[in-house]
C-alpha cells in the first residue's frame, strides 16, 4: 500500500481520455514530432504503455539485456515497441494493467505524473486542448512545485508566483508567471515551449541542459 491509491481512478480516467483522443488520430498525427526530443508521438506511446506490455519479469530480462542502462531501455523499446500498429498502442491504453501499475517508489503520484505529463508531451504539439482533468493537473502541479520534483529538471521557481490560467491554482511569492496549467507542467519538466504561451518573465535554470 502506498498511502495514495486515491489517486488510482485518476490515473486510470487519464489515460482512457488520451485513448479516445488518439484512436481518431492520423497516421500523420502519430508522426508529429512530440515534446520529448527525438521521439514522435508514437514513441511517446510506446513508452508510456510499456507496463502493458511487459510484467515486471520481461522488464528486468530487457534490463539486463542492456546492463540495467534505463535510458537505453527507454530509447530502443519505445523505438521498436513504436512499430506496434497504432490499434494496438490505443489498446495498451485501456489496459486494466496499465491503469494499475505505479512507478517503484513513485506510486499512484509517479503514475499520474508520468500520464500526465507525457499526454501533453503529445496533445501539445497536435494543438489539441488540454485533456488531463482540473484535479489531475492541481495534484501534478503541486508535485512539481511544493513536492519540489521542478528540481530534478533543472528549474527554479524561487522567488517567483506561478498562476495557472485555465484553472484556480497558483504557487509561490513574488513576480507572476503565467500560463496555462498545462503549459506550466510542462516548463516545470524542462520542456520547450514557446515564450508567447507565458506572461511574465521567463523562470531561471539551476543548469544548462534541463532535459
Amino acid at each position: 500500500m502506498t498511502g495514495d491509491e486515491h489517486l488510482q481512478p485518476m490515473v486510470a480516467a487519464e489515460y482512457l481520455a488520451l485513448a479516445d483522443v488518439l484512436a481518431s488520430a492520423s497516421d500523420a498525427d502519430w508522426s508529429t514530432p512530440s515534446l520529448c526530443e527525438g521521439w514522435r508521438v508514437r514513441e511517446v506511446i510506446a513508452h508510456l504503455t510499456m507496463p502493458a506490455r511487459y510484467d515486471e519479469e520481461a522488464f528486468l530480462a530487457e534490463l539486463r539485456a542492456r546492463n540495467f542502462d534505463f535510458p537505453r531501455l527507454s530509447n530502443e523499446i519505445a523505438a521498436r515497441d513504436a512499430q506496434l500498429p497504432t490499434e494496438e498502442l490505443v489498446a495498451n491504453l485501456r489496459s486494466d494493467t496499465l491503469h494499475s501499475w505505479a512507478p517503484p517508489g513513485g506510486g499512484y503520484h509517479g503514475a499520474l505524473n508520468h500520464v500526465v505529463i507525457h499526454g501533453l508531451d503529445v496533445t501539445v504539439p497536435l494543438g489539441l486542448q488540454r485533456l488531463p482533468a482540473d484535479g489531475s493537473m492541481r495534484v501534478v502541479l503541486g508535485d512539481l512545485t511544493e513536492g519540489e520534483l521542478h528540481g530534478q529538471f533543472g528549474i527554479s521557481i524561487d522567488g517567483r508566483t506561478l498562476e495557472a490560467t485555465d484553472l484556480e491554482w497558483s504557487y509561490g511569492s513574488g513576480p507572476p508567471l503565467r500560463a496555462s496549467a498545462g503549459d506550466l507542467a510542462l516548463l516545470l519538466c524542462g520542456r520547450t515551449i514557446g515564450p508567447s504561451r507565458f506572461e511574465g518573465e521567463p523562470l531561471a535554470t539551476t543548469r544548462s541542459d534541463p532535459t
